[in-house]
């Protein structure tokens, strides 16, 4: 398949994390960077997200504001990818922008994904990402997957989006919106209280 190519502006970079829930279990696998840019695709305007890796990355520092080519392809499985196109190559800074917001929401070079595991997240409102936080580093919306009868992992899944925060706990706008439910075997729902995000923040100062 070839390639598609692309040149933009990152108006959007935060970590590209997939969770895998299994009634009251859940796991997360650290993938790369989500990039969501504002330009030309295969030469017409549109507005797009590539997924990268840790290494380019690490060797690139992007942040928002900065105008970015390369080629890629489109994901295969939109339901496992916070992204529509990954397998970037050719990857180059066509200009590095001005410096995004340092305070809330924080527009800075996001740091290496073992940050974010230590940091750990808590749930985030839908529409107070879509509204305040899809530009802010420390924003992350998941494809979550749900293995629905944990006796029998292969069988049947489910997939939908959540959005979290990895920021810190005294964020003006932080709002958590509703308990989020996993369905199990048998019509079982195990309800995700409070306390979950209390434990995966609770080393956290309120400042951090």
């Amino acid at each position: 398949m070839d390639k598609s190519t692309f040149t933009g502006k990152i108006i959007s970079i935060q970590p590209r994390i997939r969770l895998l829930c299994s009634f009251d279990e859940a796991s997360h696998t650290y993938l790369g960077y989500a990039i969501k840019l504002e330009g030309e695709l295969d030469g017409e305007k549109t507005m797009f997200s590539i997924g990268i890796g840790k290494a380019a990355h690490a060797k690139q520092q992007f942040k928002v504001n900065d105008v970015i080519s390369g080629a890629c392809l489109p994901v295969p499985e939109p339901d496992l990818e916070p992204v529509d196109y990954y397998k970037v190559s050719k990857l180059k800074v066509i200009a590095r922008g001005d410096q995004g917001s340092p305070s809330t929401p924080w527009e800075l070079v996001p740091p290496e994904l073992e940050i974010y595991r230590e940091r750990g997240n808590r749930r985030l409102a839908a529409r107070t990402y879509d509204a305040k936080c899809s530009s802010c580093m420390w924003g992350c919306r998941m494809p979550v997957e749900i293995i629905v009868d944990n006796w029998n992992p292969r069988g049947r899944r489910k997939h939908r989006f959540e959005t979290f925060c990895y920021g810190p706990l005294s964020c003006k706008y932080y709002k958590a919106g509703p308990n989020r439910k996993v369905e199990g075997r048998n019509g079982m729902v195990y309800v995700e209280e409070d306390w979950v995000d209390e434990q995966m923040t609770e080393h956290r100062d309120l400042d951090e």
